[in-house]
C-alpha cells in the first residue's frame, strides 16, 4: 500500500514538473475612444499637371469618428507560450493579430479581417542569445519602442514614428519599415550592457506589410541593432537594409514609395525612381530617466534609390525630442517635439513632371509636436487625451501642407 502510494506521489510529482516546464499566455490590448482629424491638403501646381493634390481637395479636411483604430495603441490579440527543454535550452512562440473592435471583421479591411502582427517560433540558449524565425519587428521598431516618447502611438505629430493613413496625412508618413515576414533573427543575452540582435531574410513577399508602411514583393533584407543600457542611460543604434527588383507601379504615397517619406515625394508620379529599388533606413535614439521625468532624442534615415543609378535617390531624415513623466502616481504626460526635411536629386532621369518644373532636385521641411496624458485607473486600465499637428513647408514642386488630430479614449490591457 505505502508503495502504491509513493508511485500515485511520484507519477503527481512528475505531472506537476512537466506541466510547469512549458507555458502558455493569453494577452492583448483593446483601445477604443473618439478621434478628430483636420488636414490641410495642397493645391495642385500649375508648373505641371502631372503634381496632384495627394488630399483631393483644396482647403482643410474634417472628420470626427468613434475608433477602433486605437489613438495610443493598436488593439490587439496575442498568444505567446514557452517551453523548458532542459540544459538551459527553451523554445518559445509568439502569435500576435490586430484587432478593430468598432469593426464588422476581426481586424477590419486587413487580410479579410485578420491582420498578422507577428507570428514566430524559436529556440533561446541561456547565456548566449536566441534565434527565431517567422514575421517580426525589425531592428529599428524594436529600438524606437524604447526611445518614443510617444510610446508609437496613431496620432500625428510625432516625426520618427508617424501616423497611420486612417489620420488622413502623408506629409510624414512611416519613416522606416516596421517587419518583415519570413525573417531569420537572432539576439545575444546582455553582456555589460550591451544586447546586440540581427534580422535577414530572402525573397520576402511582405504579404501583410502594405505597401504605405515599408513592405513589398519580392523583398531581400537585413539589418542589426545594438542596445546599451546603464544605470538610467539607454542608447539605441540600428540600421536596415533592402532590395526588392519589382516595387509597385502604383505606389504613390506612403514612407516606402521610395519616396514615400513626404507630401512632396507623393506629389510625384508613381515610380519616380523606376521598379528596382535599394532602401537603407537607420535610427539612433537614447533616453535618460532623470527620476521625475525621462527624456527622450532620436534621429532617422531613410534613403530610397534607383539600382542602376544610385544617384537618383529620395530621402527622409528627422529628429526630434520629447519629455515623459507621472506628474501624480496616477498621471502621466509626454510632450515631443521634431523636425525633419525631404531630399530628392537626379529625378529629371525617371520623373518627367520635375522636367516640366525645370528641376532635377527637390527639398521639403516638415515639423511636428505632440502633447499627450495618461489618467490610470488601474494598472492595466488608463484613459487618454493625446493631441499632435504636423506642417509641411512650400516647396519648387509642392505647395505647404499640414495636419492636426487628437483622440480621447480608454485603453485595457491583459
Amino acid at each position: 500500500m505505502k508503495k502504491s502510494l509513493l508511485a500515485v506521489a511520484a507519477i503527481g510529482a512528475f505531472a506537476s514538473a512537466a506541466q510547469a516546464q512549458s507555458s502558455v499566455t493569453v494577452y492583448g490590448i483593446l483601445d477604443v475612444g473618439f478621434q478628430g482629424v483636420t488636414t490641410r491638403g495642397a493645391a495642385s501646381s500649375s508648373t505641371s499637371t502631372a503634381v496632384q493634390n495627394p488630399v483631393g481637395t483644396n482647403g482643410k479636411s474634417n472628420q470626427t469618428r468613434f475608433s477602433g483604430e486605437g489613438a495610443e495603441q493598436t488593439s490587439r490579440l496575442g498568444f505567446k507560450g514557452n517551453e523548458d527543454l532542459g540544459g538551459g535550452t527553451s523554445a518559445f512562440f509568439t502569435v500576435e493579430f490586430a484587432l478593430n473592435p468598432t469593426d464588422a471583421t476581426l481586424s477590419g479591411s486587413y487580410g479579410n479581417g485578420l491582420a498578422n502582427r507577428q507570428s514566430f517560433v524559436g529556440l533561446k540558449k541561456s547565456g548566449i542569445g536566441q534565434a527565431a524565425i517567422g514575421t517580426q519587428y525589425t531592428p529599428i521598431h524594436m529600438a524606437v519602442g524604447r526611445t518614443d516618447p510617444g510610446q508609437q502611438n496613431n496620432m500625428l505629430g510625432n516625426v520618427i514614428y508617424a501616423t497611420n493613413a486612417s489620420q488622413g496625412s502623408g506629409q510624414t508618413a512611416t519613416s522606416y519599415t516596421v517587419r518583415y515576414n519570413n525573417a531569420l533573427t537572432l539576439m545575444t543575452d546582455r553582456i555589460a550592457g550591451f544586447q546586440l540582435n540581427a534580422v535577414y531574410n530572402n525573397n520576402n513577399t511582405d504579404t501583410n506589410q502594405t505597401a504605405s508602411a515599408g513592405g513589398s514583393t519580392n523583398n531581400n533584407a537585413y539589418g542589426a541593432g545594438l542596445n546599451y543600457v546603464w544605470q538610467k542611460l539607454n542608447v539605441d543604434a540600428a540600421f536596415q537594409a533592402s532590395s526588392s527588383p519589382n516595387w509597385s507601379a502604383q505606389q504613390t504615397t506612403g514612407p516606402a514609395l521610395p519616396a514615400s517619406a513626404s507630401t512632396a515625394v507623393a506629389n510625384l508620379p508613381a515610380n519616380v525612381l523606376g521598379t528596382a529599388i535599394n532602401m537603407g533606413q537607420q535610427y539612433y535614439g537614447a533616453t535618460y530617466d532623470f527620476g521625475i521625468l525621462k527624456a527622450y532624442a532620436g534621429y532617422i534615415s531613410a534613403k530610397y534609390s534607383n539600382q542602376a543609378a544610385p544617384s537618383s535617390y529620395l530621402q527622409r531624415t528627422a529628429q526630434q525630442i520629447g519629455v515623459r513623466s507621472f506628474v501624480t502616481p496616477s498621471i502621466e504626460a509626454w510632450a515631443s517635439a521634431g523636425t525633419g526635411r525631404f531630399t530628392g536629386q537626379n529625378l529629371a532621369q525617371s520623373a518627367a513632371s520635375l522636367v516640366a518644373a525645370n528641376s532635377s532636385s527637390l527639398t521639403q521641411n516638415f515639423s511636428g509636436y505632440q502633447l499627450g496624458s495618461n489618467y490610470y485607473l488601474s494598472k492595466r486600465t488608463n484613459l487618454y487625451a493625446i493631441y499632435g499637428s504636423t506642417a509641411v513647408s512650400s516647396s519648387s514642386v509642392a505647395q505647404s501642407e499640414g495636419g492636426s488630430s487628437y483622440g480621447v479614449g480608454v485603453r485595457h490591457t491583459f
